[in-house]
């Protein structure tokens, strides 16, 4: 397997990348080989001596870099040697199986979709996380790559994150919710309704209704639906609060007692690993014809290695002939 990684995407790229691809080596098999694409001399600066002739690494020179804060679109027109547009246009030829970025998350999706193309019936492609609960893993599709769906794409990422949830985090059945306002069948926009009743007539999604915000981390469903614009709002707030109540905890037991703070430092940590980002590596962008992997701007090296063990994952499990026998053919009417 060929993976394609952006050694310059991220808040502490290429530092960070390199050394999480080099930790990643540990999850390939022998014929198994990392490209690292960007600017060659600033990815061999932070290359260990030991692979810099390692076999399954290769450096792939890209002069530009689509920094984090760039438009996409415009990005994508003037920096055609970016190390995004140049990992996806390998994609395309099957030059490499999956590609990794932890950069600008608009011209990945953006690239990968006018590169990669999507499969067959997709319609548009979801991002899908897994955030960590006290019930078990639960995905969340779609959290930034469509903030404008129809019903019909709503459906699609409840299709394909149940194949996921099901294939890759091994949950049986996984339990489909639709994130609203209220768990009542009349309450929603009106995207809302039309997808609610896509999914009730859906017989390979496993649907239990409606869910609001405060039941994503209750354990009545494994993967939530919703469009991209609140589902990235979702994964943000997520991520504040989490680390604002760990920070409090932390705090709190500190004042009360160093000794007591000395003892339950390495239970915070615990709880910290299980539900920290960097544990699941990256979000795939369900849909397209390929592997594509995005992973938070945030990324550190412990990220980017589990994003290289999620992608063999994803390869093994070969989720996306899965996503195509499962997928609805056509688009319903007024979907």
């Amino acid at each position: 397997m060929r993976i394609a990684i952006d050694a310059m995407g991220g808040d502490y790229a290429p530092a960070q990348i390199v050394r999480g691809a080099v930790e990643g080596l540990q999850f390939l098999s022998a014929d198994d080989e990392l490209l690292l694409l960007g600017q060659e001399d600033a990815i061999r600066a932070h290359l260990p001596p030991e692979f810099a002739s390692h076999r399954q690494i290769r450096v792939h020179h890209c002069p530009d870099v689509i920094a984090m804060d760039d438009s996409p679109v415009e990005a994508l027109r003037q920096k055609k040697n970016s190390s995004i547009m140049i990992m996806v246009k390998l994609a395309s030829e099957r030059l490499v199986d999956a590609v990794i970025s932890a950069g600008n998350t608009g011209a990945c999706v953006a690239a990968a979709q006018l590169k990669m193309r999507t499969l067959g019936r997709v319609q548009r492609p979801g991002i899908a996380v897994v955030l960590p609960s006290f019930h078990g893993p639960l995905t969340v599709c779609d959290v930034g790559a469509n903030v404008a769906p129809k019903p019909h794409h709503l459906l699609q990422y409840a299709q394909m994150a149940s194949a996921y949830s099901e294939h890759v985090l091994k949950i049986q059945n996984p339990r489909v919710g639709l994130l609203s306002i209220g768990s009542e069948e009349v309450k929603g926009s009106p995207l809302v309704k039309l997808t609610h009743e896509l999914l009730k007539r859906d017989p390979t999604v496993n649907f239990v209704g409606n869910v609001e915000g405060r039941d994503l981390f209750s354990g009545v469903c494994e993967v939530a639906v919703c469009d991209g614009f609140v589902g990235n709002v979702v994964l943000k707030l997520t991520e504040g609060l989490s680390d604002g109540i760990f920070k409090t905890i932390s705090r709190e037991i500190a004042d009360e007692s160093p000794e007591l703070a000395k003892r339950f430092e390495p239970v915070v940590k615990k709880i910290w690993a299980k539900h920290d980002y960097s544990e699941h590596g990256g979000a795939p962008l369900l849909g397209v014809d390929g592997i594509c992997i995005i992973c938070h701007g945030s990324s550190d090296a412990r990220a980017i290695k589990n994003a290289v063990r999620i992608t063999i994952q994803y390869a093994k499990e070969n989720l996306n002939r899965v996503f195509c026998d499962r997928l609805t053919e056509e688009e319903p009417a007024n979907a």
